[in-house]
């Protein structure tokens, strides 16, 4: 009788379950309940719906964000960080504008459509000064027949004002492929205060953030966000709040990942979520975001690979439709670890990208050489122009606007 009971049950939460993922628009009570699946049948629902879901309204192109990991100097004392201002045992270090270039430079000519500038948090003018005297150049130099426009530019360089991001924009020369990732981390305001803010020492605000990301969307920027999911003391209705955040937010993009212990932290004491059961969540948010946000960008996180050794390629086949391989000087790359045991400190650039393109393949899925890859909904919303669907210019002119899928390339 015992085991009829747990067949019904499970066929009551199969059923359901199908129900849900049916749905137009999901309720918080969905959101959890998504968010919550274990069972390995589950969640192979959830990822089908998700892949199918992306495909359908993004393509099938992958696309690559060379990343340039440009400073670990940093100004604030974010505790979960393995670069926190605080952290004394970390070597520091700043790329020279030609170390930057020379990345930037790989990029173009292998195929990359865009690149991420990524550093620690500072406000100082000769570091701001720094960074636009760089994206003139990256501009000016990646300027060509294949990159019409240039490089496309993702800048993460954390909270400033508006008049710098506004300075960063123009320096960039390519507006209608410019970015900026700002993570607020966590929606909750005690969860987000936990992790920012030292004792006595307040160093973060949640309001803030939120205010640095209406000023990126005021300059024009392809606005990005995300959070770290398994925070100690997190819930599933936290998460299915940073997803309501996002709409409200009208994120273009999402750059998400787990919650991952720091020898260079001050959390350690806490430790975090087991691996399996992490990396699950991890994956259930990911697919989730993209039910609910559609025609986004969303990264694939470097970080899901600690997690499990496919971890990145496995995030692809639950809605991520982008990947960020690390062109940063090898020499520089130990000092960069925001968390333990970050993979890719060796991978040869010369290489990797070609090695990572068989295994987006593996999953059903090309990358889109040469393709900025902005977001379809910051495309629609703003009317900007782009490469076409499937990534060919059109015939009359530089290129065409983002349309919605037909039918013959949903079923590809």
């Amino acid at each position: 009788m015992h085991c009829d009971i747990k067949k019904i049950v499970m066929k009551l939460n199969g059923n359901s379950l199908d129900e849900v993922l049916k749905k137009e628009a999901l309720s918080d009570e969905d959101i959890v309940f998504l968010l919550g699946l274990t069972e390995p049948e589950d969640c192979k629902k959830l990822q089908e719906a998700a892949y199918k879901k992306t495909t359908e309204l993004m393509g099938n192109k992958v696309y690559y964000r060379g990343l340039i990991e440009v400073s670990n100097v940093c100004t604030v004392d974010c505790r979960y960080c393995g670069i926190r201002k605080d952290n004394h045992g970390v070597h520091r270090y700043t790329l020279s504008k030609e170390e930057i270039l020379e990345a930037a430079m790989f990029a173009a000519e292998n195929g990359y459509g865009s690149i991420c500038l990524q550093a620690g948090e500072r406000n100082d003018p000769k570091f701001v000064s720094f960074i636009s005297d760089c994206l003139r150049e990256i501009h000016r130099k990646t300027v060509s027949e294949s990159l019409p426009n240039g490089l496309g530019i993702t800048l993460s360089l954390g909270d400033q004002t508006k008049e710098v991001y506004e300075e960063w924009a123009e320096a960039s020369g390519n507006r209608q492929n410019l970015r900026y990732l700002a993570r607020f981390e966590s929606s909750n305001q005690e969860l987000f205060d936990f992790l920012h803010n030292v004792l006595h020492k307040k160093s973060k605000q949640l309001e803030h953030r939120l205010q640095c990301l209406q000023w990126l969307k005021e300059c024009g920027y392809q606005v990005g966000t995300g959070v770290m999911i398994g925070i100690p003391g997190q819930t599933l209705e936290d998460l299915c709040s940073d997803i309501r955040l996002y709409q409200k937010l009208e994120a273009d993009m999402i750059g998400m990942g787990p919650y991952l212990m720091s020898e260079g932290g001050d959390l350690k004491s806490l430790g975090q979520t087991e691996n399996k059961k992490l990396f699950q969540l991890s994956l259930n948010m990911l697919a989730v975001t993209r039910l609910v946000m559609g025609n986004i960008n969303i990264a694939a996180a470097t970080a899901m690979q600690v997690l499990d050794p496919q971890g990145r390629e496995t995030a692809i086949s639950y809605g991520a439709n982008v990947v960020m391989p690390n062109l940063t000087p090898l020499q520089y790359r130990e000092g960069y670890q925001l968390y333990d045991k970050k993979p890719g400190l060796k991978d040869d650039p010369e290489t990797f990208g070609l090695k990572l393109e068989e295994r987006i393949n593996s999953k059903g899925r090309e990358v889109g050489w040469n393709l900025s890859g902005s977001s379809r909904k910051w495309l629609n919303r703003t009317g900007n122009c782009q490469e076409g669907y499937d990534g060919r210019k059109s015939s009359g002119g530089p290129s065409v606007v983002w349309m919605k899928p037909s039918e013959s390339q949903n079923n590809e």
